[in-house]
């Protein structure tokens, strides 16, 4: 893991003692709430419908499990016992009080985290995949050139104050897993014949009200150049993006309105300005940054284990928990674990407690080598867990709530708080999800079913990704009541889509028996061993809209 040099602590620490310092201005009148709008905004923290909620950056998604207790530390003493996870695998915490928002963050500098950045018109937390570095289809670890990104745009003045908030991706393996097509740039890290490291460039991805996937405009750039030709598309953005409507502001809309092949132009011409200049990176500053990802101290294990195949033979429920949650690692012996934050109705998805936090972390040091990941599906990743440790492990897990085996299952649900928090939603998010959860409890006939992503959002911004959803859910207001528009035949990864709107919305009473209506629908046609997006895809929308519309209008 990345550990901070001096310039990161000295840096965090002065942001932390700012932000004190317009707290107590603010609270004792001297600022307006329009003066200390933006301030607070560049700590990551929202006023939101019952109190402030502070949104932790997690970079790149990776966690020491000291920095987790930390994290259990701060929902225990200044939050409610829990924290939300999000697509952007950041922390939120939904229950703040401003005066305690500068100890907070002296907490987190304390353990080399940090809360800039999470918000406002600058480059948010940069991501990439949960099991970067450890996957079994890994071309090349990212997490160097997320890092040196990271680096590269935390307090960049040149780009702090954009048309509006900018995301990017990488990955490098096989399989997308950072949905690298949904972001303002995504990159795609592989290697030539001779063995070169090289970028493709993508551009102009996002979701919100406006979803489009990105396009294409660099094949095969150094990495070298990785700086500049990101600094050349964002200039490019910044001179060009629409500030008079923020609505209109992201770069999705900029790329659209000038064309993919006029956009690229531009950007080509900005970095011939840039390019062989001071943003160039070397092979020592690579490498600097690149000997904190170094492999742990791995054992030599056997591919297969006496003990873990025996549990798989004896013990089904253990065996479809492997089957679901455990992902191939490149090491031999060893296995990824993906914990689930989707138990059910028990807790909403993404939430995870203090007392769940605490225990993670003492399974990172148990089972692994004190690291922990959090997955853009708000699920928690163990990356180098020995497959012999596999069964005690699970134990664990179901005790405390995270051992649920449905990872990629249609009730690992990913969903935005909703309603029931922020103040941009327009309808709940939560509710609607454990009703779902709720009528889908059986695992085994979710099993049947195969992989189905469901993702669920409160409003247009579009949080819980719910274009990308095999099927996803859009709360919308009608005349001050909240109804719910579904989509289906979204998908992430290199096969990307967004998905199609049904018809008309539903009441919230109405959700649960429309997907049962869909899964009914889908099971009817599905061939042999498909899975719902190539149905959906096959047959197209008419069946499932025959279905669900004529089973409301008999129950209307």
């Amino acid at each position: 893991m990345y550990q901070y040099d001096d310039y990161d602590r000295a840096l965090v620490l002065e942001r932390v003692a700012q932000f004190r310092d317009q707290v107590q201005r603010f609270m004792a009148g001297a600022l307006s709430e329009e003066e200390f709008l933006p301030l607070r905004l560049q700590n990551g923290l929202y006023l939101q419908k019952h109190a402030y909620m502070l949104r932790v950056a997690i970079p790149y998604g990776t966690l020491s499990a000291r920095q987790m207790r930390t994290l259990a530390s701060i929902a225990r003493d200044y939050d409610r016992g829990y924290g939300h996870f999000t697509t952007r695998q950041n922390l939120q915490f939904n229950w703040i009080e401003l005066a305690q928002v500068p100890d907070i963050l002296q907490r987190l500098a304390e353990v080399e985290m940090h809360a800039i950045q999470t918000s406002g018109n600058c480059v948010r937390n940069i991501t990439t995949e949960a099991f970067a570095g450890v996957a079994a289809d890994e071309l090349i670890d990212p997490r160097p050139l997320a890092e040196i990104l990271r680096q590269w745009s935390t307090i960049n003045p040149e780009f702090l104050f954009l048309p509006r908030k900018f995301k990017i991706a990488i990955c490098s393996a096989e399989e997308d897993r950072a949905a690298i097509m949904m972001h303002d740039i995504g990159l795609y890290l592989y290697l030539d014949e001779s063995g070169q490291m090289l970028l493709r460039v993508i551009v102009g991805g996002g979701l919100g009200r406006t979803p489009i996937l990105g396009l294409q405009i660099r094949e095969g750039l150094p990495w070298q150049h990785l700086l500049s030709y990101v600094e050349a598309v964002l200039r490019v953005y910044n001179r060009h993006g629409r500030r008079d409507n923020k609505y209109k502001a992201r770069i999705k809309i900029l790329v659209k309105a000038l064309g993919i092949e006029a956009f690229a132009r531009e950007v080509e011409e900005e970095w011939q300005h840039l390019k062989d200049g001071p943003a160039q990176l070397t092979e020592a500053e690579y490498q600097r940054v690149a000997s904190a990802f170094v492999a742990p101290d791995y054992a030599q294990l056997a591919d297969t284990d006496l003990e873990f195949g025996t549990r798989l033979a004896d013990n089904p429920a253990f065996a479809r928990w492997v089957s679901r949650n455990v992902q191939p690692h490149k090491v031999a012996g060893y296995a990824s674990v993906v914990l689930s934050t989707k138990p059910g109705i028990s807790a909403p998805p993404g939430d995870v407690s203090d007392q769940q936090m605490d225990a993670v972390a003492q399974w990172s040091e148990r089972f692994g080598f004190a690291e922990i990941r959090i997955a853009h599906e708000q699920n928690i990743v163990l990356p180098d867990v020995p497959k012999r440790d596999l069964y005690a492990l699970w134990c664990l897990a179901s005790e405390a709530g995270l051992g649920t085996s449905n990872v990629g299952l249609l009730s690992d649900i990913i969903a935005c708080p909703g309603g029931d928090f922020c103040a941009l939603a327009n309808a709940k998010s939560i509710p609607i999800a454990q009703g779902i959860q709720a009528r889908f409890d059986d695992l085994d006939y979710l099993h049947d079913l195969g992989d189905i992503s469901l993702n669920i959002s409160g409003c247009m911004n579009a949080c819980g990704h719910h274009h990308i959803g095999n099927i996803g859910i859009l709360g919308v207001d009608k005349n001050g009541s909240e109804w719910y528009q579904v989509t289906l035949g979204g998908s992430q990864g290199k096969h990307s889509a967004l998905g199609k709107v049904m018809g008309p919305s539903f009441s919230a009473a109405e959700v649960p028996q429309v997907i049962e209506q869909i899964i009914a629908t889908f099971v009817r046609y599905r061939e042999p061993e498909e899975l719902f997006v190539d149905t959906v895809q096959r047959i197209g929308l008419e069946p499932f809209k025959e279905q669900v519309y004529a089973q409301q209008e008999g129950t209307a």
